[in-house]
């Protein structure tokens, strides 16, 4: 393999790791936080009346960098575009950025590693390669609406495992929409939550209790059991067309 072929295929790769190396380290990560966000609620939406495109602009890039780098903060993010731009605007942003910055990580690690995995997999893995790519895109609707796999895992395992890359964009982009829908109407209704902290925050400094003053804002209220058993069902429901196929093969057998 030529000097210039080895750049291609991992270059991409090293650059997405040392990019998010050093972007932890540095703690620029922290700017995703709601007491970033919260404090600067008012300048931001000041910023978002007066430049509503640049305003969109800049959250569709900062949405793609933190899913491409496997950033923590993707949820922060669908709150934030709902809080700041209504659930009308967030949503189909925010579904858009995930699924480019999910992609541009699909074929960095395809391109890096998939082949290198295709070459050495035993029987297996090779097995578990042609099984996924037989039902790929009921698999990939199943593992984006259920949320109990990370984001970045399912884009590795998705490259690895050689998932066509527009079956891994469709499933991607239409199994996201649900749970981004619902944080994005969640985050649109946040406004009051956000400005009532402020408030306890600021009058909390203005006592002088700077180390003492806390500025939280619970999501984790927001991930109801409710939604996770009905996102965890429409996961169920993608999987049917495997059953039923898998079941017509088996009858067809006897």
């Amino acid at each position: 393999m030529t000097t210039v072929r080895l750049l291609w295929r991992w270059l991409p790769l090293v650059t997405i790791v040392a990019v998010a190396g050093l972007a932890l380290a540095m703690g620029w990560h922290r700017c995703l936080s709601f007491k970033a966000i919260g404090l600067n609620y008012e300048a931001l939406t000041n910023f978002i009346a007066g430049n509503l495109v640049g305003a969109i602009a800049i959250y569709t890039l900062v949405y793609v960098a933190a899913v491409t780098l496997s950033l923590p903060g993707a949820l922060l993010l669908t709150l934030t575009g709902g809080l700041l731009f209504g659930w009308q605007i967030a949503l189909p942003v925010a579904v858009v950025a995930a699924t480019t910055g999910a992609t541009i990580l699909f074929l960095v690690a395809r391109t890096s590693l998939g082949d290198l995995l295709a070459s050495r997999a035993g029987p297996a893995i090779a097995c578990l390669r042609a099984g996924f790519q037989k039902n790929a895109l009921s698999y990939m609707l199943f593992l984006r609406l259920v949320p109990i796999f990370p984001f970045v895992v399912i884009n590795l395992a998705a490259a690895l495992l050689g998932v066509p890359l527009g079956t891994y964009i469709l499933g991607t982009f239409l199994g996201i929409i649900p749970g981004t829908a619902a944080y994005a109407v969640a985050g649109s209704g946040l406004a009051s939550v956000i400005e009532a902290q402020n408030a306890s925050y600021r009058a909390c400094l203005a006592r002088g209790g700077a180390g003492g003053c806390n500025y939280t804002v619970d999501t984790g209220a927001l991930v109801t059991k409710e939604l996770v058993l009905a996102l965890v069902l429409l996961g169920i429901v993608a999987l049917v067309p495997v059953v039923l196929k898998k079941w017509k093969a088996r009858n067809a057998a006897v």
